[in-house]
């Protein structure tokens, strides 16, 4: 079967051209889910939520001591007659007049009357007095009713994306289920006549198949779903076959290996015979055989990734191009890109002039509070031990040779959020 004529040139897309222009052909997924908060972690919001309320709601102690029935700063020595107490859950429901005080703890709403509260550390009490003993700040210790938010305050809008602080955020006003965008429906096609599943002997000049964990390992890390995976050989009618199946299920079709220029690359060709491949190669180390296009379905087209074959460049391409176009799929208003710091090198790397680099580094912390990147020892795109322990990807620009200890670069940093 002959493959299409190349068009794309011989160093292929910059990455930040790849990127905008796949990103300026993807459309967000028209379909909406309502779940609880406890499902909904890494999710998209699909619509505005407002306060239903001033939260917490009343005013409260910020710590366990004596509420006042004063608003100005006592003095040592000034007394109270002690009139009762006040605990999360049950407040004290009278007034609370001048000369009067309550005992009080952390989170209590203070009553009406009250506008001081006084540490237990600073105080002597009896049965019925108490005693300002040492003197206290200018801070009355209070929490204001509207502390959290105001009543109709926006808390979350369309298109963000669920973290912890935000749901803890949402419960804690009283909000227990969301309108979320569906997830990606992810379609993926690992293809390789040397492939056999790990756990199986191998034959002669067999590699056991790691890519299907690796990406479904990844995608699950950054609350993606693969709906369909399947392991396919390099031969076009079954390749065909799979690529047609996977695009009628399938939101988006991600495949690994087949798109390069060999004898058994096939899936290019077979994807501008069933859709149109929009581009091909990229000019980025690791991962220049990479392809984007669409495959025609029943519903119109669904998007393709072709990543390549070996490991590496496939999870460096996954996270530089899948993963921005999944988060547009799945409603997200703008693509969250790793965040970018400058670090020093930790130790050497050599390399030759030629294509950009996203070089696999760990981060350290000198004993002067430097950002450093150790290199991992080997950066060949076949091997997977380059991944292991890794925070950054050292951003090396084409131009540049050797590089020594010491050095400045930029570089992504890969750790994922917690809060």
């Amino acid at each position: 079967m002959p493959g299409p004529v190349e068009p794309y040139g011989r160093e292929g897309l910059p990455l930040s051209e790849a990127r905008h222009r796949l990103l300026a052909d993807i459309s967000p997924i028209n379909a909406l889910a309502t779940v609880p908060l406890d499902e909904a972690l890494g999710r998209v919001n699909a619509k505005s939520i407002n306060a239903p309320a001033s939260i917490p709601g009343f005013r409260a102690s910020i710590m366990d001591g004596y509420a006042l029935g004063q608003h100005h700063q006592p003095t040592v020595g000034q007394q109270w007659a002690l009139q009762g107490r006040s605990a999360p859950g049950s407040p004290f429901d009278q007034v609370l007049n001048a000369g009067e005080a309550i005992r009080i703890l952390t989170g209590a709403p203070l009553p009406e009357g009250a506008g001081w509260v006084l540490p237990q550390e600073c105080v002597e009490t009896s049965q019925t007095q108490l005693t300002l003993a040492a003197e206290v700040s200018d801070q009355p210790w209070i929490r204001a009713a509207d502390e959290e938010c105001k009543a109709g305050d926006r808390l979350l809008n369309p298109g963000q994306r669920l973290t912890p602080s935000q749901l803890g955020r949402l419960a804690g006003c009283g909000v227990a289920t969301l309108q979320v965008h569906r997830k990606p429906r992810i379609g993926l096609l690992i293809s390789g006549d040397e492939l056999v599943p790990a756990g199986l002997e191998r034959r002669a000049g067999a590699i056991w198949e790691s890519n299907s964990t690796l990406l479904e390992a990844i995608l699950n890390s950054l609350h993606q779903v693969v709906h369909t995976k399947c392991v396919v050989p390099d031969q076009p009618e079954a390749l065909r076959q799979a690529l047609t199946e996977l695009s009628k299920t399938c939101d988006v079709v991600v495949s690994t290996g087949g798109i390069s220029a060999g004898d058994s690359d096939w899936i290019r060709a077979l994807v501008n015979e069933l859709g149109q491949v929009s581009f091909w190669k990229l000019f980025l180390k690791p991962g220049r055989p990479f392809a984007f296009g669409h495959i025609k379905s029943q519903d119109g087209t669904v998007p393709f990734f072709g990543l390549p074959g070996n490991p590496v460049a496939a999870a460096i391409t996954a996270l530089q191009l899948l993963w921005p176009a999944l988060q547009i799929l799945e409603g997200q208003q703008e693509p969250e890109y790793f965040p970018r710091v400058k670090v020093k090198l930790a130790n050497a790397l050599a390399r030759r002039p030629g294509r950009p680099e996203l070089a696999r580094a760990r981060l350290e912390v000198n004993a002067n509070g430097e950002l450093m990147a150790r290199v991992s020892d080997s950066q060949a795109s076949s091997r997977i031990g380059s991944l292991v322990q890794s925070d950054l990807l050292l951003e090396i620009p084409a131009q540049t040779g050797e590089l020594k200890a010491g050095e400045s670069l930029w570089a992504q940093l890969i750790r994922s959020r917690l809060l």
